[in-house]
């Protein structure tokens, strides 16, 4: 009887959170369907993945950075997935490669590739009319794979902010001006 209960009281809980934005929307124009990266070749060490409700609490609590703020107000989820490479580094790189193509299928949009000895970047984005609504970051190297899937109002100036705080160097742009 007791496990009934109990059973019924995950349930339930689990159904009110999901339901209630403490986890990231499935629904959402910007959320990326990831395929797996091999079951022999990584161990999937963290998830993480916020909804609108966790997310506005943490703008609520931002005083001191009004961008941070903003930023944090017009998401409406996050999702973070890291894993440990402990198999063919190589078959996981494919793996990400071929996600990334899975993703430009479902009319992802590629901003940035980066591919050098042993790692690699994608960043990709998903339009809803003329509004960025997701953006999502693909990262490995011979360690570790590390996915990010933001979702949401997002501006584009917030990409560099997200490339440095993922450590991902990025090059020196310069735009030419004509007369």
């Amino acid at each position: 009887m007791k496990s009934h209960i109990r059973n019924f009281v995950v349930v339930f809980a689990s159904v009110v959170l999901l339901g209630c934005g403490l986890t990231a929307s499935k629904s959402n124009d910007g959320y990326a369907d990831f395929d797996s990266l091999g079951v022999f070749d990584v161990d999937h060490t963290m998830t993480l993945s916020f909804g609108p409700t966790i997310l506005n609490f943490a703008a609520s609590h931002i005083d001191d950075d009004p961008e941070t703020k903003a930023l944090l107000r017009g998401l409406k989820g996050v999702r973070i997935k890291i894993y440990e490479i402990d198999g063919d580094a190589t078959r996981v790189a494919a793996r990400l490669n071929k996600m990334s193509l899975k993703l430009r299928e479902q009319n992802w949009e590629p901003i940035v590739l980066v591919r050098e000895e042993g790692e690699q970047v994608h960043m990709l984005v998903k339009m809803a009319g003329n509004q960025i609504s997701g953006l999502t970051i693909l990262t490995s190297d011979a360690e570790e794979v590390v996915i990010v899937n933001i979702m949401g109002d997002l501006q584009p100036e917030m990409f560099t902010a997200t490339m440095a705080a993922l450590d991902i160097d990025t090059p020196e742009i310069q735009v030419a001006v004509g007369n």
